[in-house]
């Protein structure tokens, strides 16, 4: 249940940030397409906050963790023989 509440309330804050930049909702290709990398770059910052304070390599991180998920590229070797 927490997780539809959770969507539900991200909604709601898109539908209102749509409505503060005068967009339409369902909002034209590029405007979802720039959002959803937004999302995608976004979902990113806890982590390398994380990492940041934990001080671990994030060279290591953004090659192996963000970088297939922001850009949908297969995973590393390593994961694939796991």
């Amino acid at each position: 249940m927490k997780i539809y509440l959770v969507s539900l309330g991200a909604g709601l804050l898109v539908g209102i940030v749509y409505s503060l930049l005068g967009v339409r909702s369902p909002a034209p290709p590029i405007v979802a397409l720039v959002g959803l990398a937004g999302i995608l770059l976004g979902e990113q910052i806890v982590p390398v906050a994380k990492r940041l304070a934990d001080r671990i390599e994030l060279v290591r991180y953004f090659h192996e963790d963000c970088a297939p998920q922001i850009l949908g590229t297969p995973s590393t070797a390593k994961e694939r023989d796991a």
